[in-house]
């Protein structure tokens, strides 16, 4: 029971207290560029769920129990981003086939996902983290990827009710959007503290 709790306490951690996108600045092209709608920006946030926890799972499987074990830490980048395109493209050719209006919509933010530092910067995390098993890593690998879709969905909420608000001229656009962005950045260090 208590693997049980410290799993709970790590998802929710990652998911609001550690939030790549508000604690780290983490993922933030996507974040600015993806949230203009909820429906986009739900989708890239399913899309980046899939692939980071996608990737956080094969990274510490190949980081733990192969490069460590023949010692090629030096490796360790390279694999990660090997796997992190290899899930981008497989999410890239679902997409594609079964939501083309969706597909045709995220134009170049879909194949950025295979730059999306969030991704990476989790993969590393696990190893500085010290995370000691596969089950930790696929749970804090999709808390993260949860936390990034709350995220952009938060700020594509936001955004939306934006457009009918009385924005002065000079504020319109990216401004109103960076300083949004840093307002819940701020909200969100509230959280700072409660669960490590």
């Amino acid at each position: 029971m208590d693997t049980v709790n410290a799993l709970i306490l790590a998802f929710i951690s990652i998911v609001i207290v550690n939030n790549l996108v508000f604690t780290k600045f983490l993922g933030i092209c996507p974040y600015l560029g993806v949230s203009g709608r909820i429906d986009m920006a739900f989708g890239m946030g399913m899309a980046v769920t899939f692939v980071v926890t996608l990737s956080g799972t094969l990274t510490y499987m190949i980081n733990n129990w192969i490069l460590m074990r023949l010692g090629l830490d030096v490796a360790r980048y390279v694999c990660f981003i090997l796997v992190i395109a290899g899930a981008v493209q497989l999410v890239e050719m679902y997409i594609r086939k079964f939501f083309p209006s969706l597909y045709e919509s995220f134009g170049i933010f879909l194949p950025l996902i295979t730059t999306n530092c969030a991704i990476l910067g989790l993969c590393l995390f696990l190893d500085l983290w010290g995370v000691g098993s596969l089950l930790e890593a696929v749970v804090l690998s999709f808390g993260a990827g949860v936390g990034f879709t709350m995220a952009i969905c938060i700020m594509a909420g936001i955004r939306e009710n934006l457009k009918m608000a009385d924005v002065p001229e000079c504020l319109k656009g990216a401004p109103i959007t960076l300083i949004t962005a840093g307002l819940l950045a701020l909200a969100f260090m509230g959280f700072a503290g409660m669960i490590r």
